[in-house]
């Protein structure tokens, strides 16, 4: 596994991936990063991000697909077939990996058979958002103002089996707060009703509804991740506030189709290592919202074994099914 910290002032390393990557045909034709998302979201930031730095390593360009459709599963399932040559990689979110295989019976794509881990990216905490009118300004204060309300509160979500969705209910079965569930299709729409005043609480990626925090259209009342976050320092984490142990943070990751020789694997594992170390590339990232986290293909298998085990617990618990 690929330490980070050991990365960082090592500008020797470039022209030797440069090298090793010519050896292997990297730099023949161009890279494909597909993210399998519209653009503009987080999985798409940070392909572009490492999009940008593979291409000055290499000096080969490297072109971003957006692939959108089925939570993830079209664009996914297309890297899973392409040719396992390091030519094609895909830029993803944590709940295609983790989600999408316990949710949907038909699935064009088994993680372990057809992919393989190449590295984690980045990490994004999912913050709990209330509309203003809710008078909650704590966790503690939302469970007991959701008790005493006929009915509970709403909740909207990004849609049936959504990581949002994932985390509301985490929350619920450990605190027994009354919540209706408002599925949505995506994200976009969700929070729009949310700042409307149509439901009234939302777990969403932290750069989703960072600005309307800013602008007190939303009050954020904890972060799903185990430390808080650098752009909400104040706001405290949910294992602080309600609930010990509680870490959800979604993460990003990137995998090749899974024939892909280890050699090349590992080439790939060092390159993005090496673009995420960059000053700039942090920095851009932490803009996003997202904390770089370049913990090599060991801990990206272990976070999906591990994440896996979580939401099924959850599935199971909350009833959660797509038709």
């Amino acid at each position: 596994m690929i330490d980070r910290r050991q990365l960082i002032g090592l500008p020797f390393l470039a022209p030797l991936l440069v090298a090793s990557a010519r050896a292997q045909g990297l730099s023949t034709r161009p890279v494909t990063i597909v993210s399998p998302y519209a653009a503009g979201g987080t999985s798409d930031i940070i392909a572009r991000i490492l999009g940008e730095g593979l291409h000055d390593l290499w000096k080969q360009p490297v072109l971003i697909e957006n692939r959108p459709g089925a939570n993830g599963a079209i664009g996914v399932s297309a890297v899973a077939r392409a040719e396992p040559d390091g030519h094609t990689l895909l830029a993803v979110a944590s709940s295609a990996l983790t989600l999408n295989p316990l949710l949907y019976k038909k699935l064009a794509y088994d993680v372990e058979r057809d992919l393989a881990p190449v590295t984690v990216t980045g990490l994004v905490p999912n913050v709990v958002v209330v509309h203003p009118k809710v008078p909650a300004r704590s966790l503690q204060e939302l469970v007991a103002f959701a008790k005493a309300k006929p009915g509970g509160l709403t909740y909207a979500s990004q849609g049936i089996g959504s990581n949002g969705q994932m985390n509301a209910e985490l929350f619920r079965l450990a605190t027994g707060v009354p919540l209706l569930h408002v599925p949505y299709k995506g994200s976009a729409q969700a929070v729009t009703d949310l700042v409307g005043g149509q439901v009234d609480l939302m777990f969403d990626n932290l750069p989703t509804v960072l600005e309307h925090i800013r602008g007190a259209q939303l009050r954020a009342l904890a972060v799903t991740s185990a430390g808080r976050s650098p752009l909400l320092p104040d706001v405290p984490t949910v294992s602080e506030a309600a609930i010990p142990g509680f870490d959800t943070a979604a993460w990003f990751a990137v995998l090749a189709p899974k024939a892909t020789s280890p050699m090349l694997l590992a080439q790939l594992e060092t390159a993005i290592a090496s673009v995420l170390a960059r000053p700039g590339s942090s920095a851009k990232l932490a803009a996003a919202g997202v904390t770089v986290a370049a913990a090599g293909s060991a801990e990206l298998s272990a976070r999906i074994l591990h994440d896996r085990k979580m939401w099924s617990e959850v599935i199971a618990k909350a009833g959660i099914a797509i038709e």
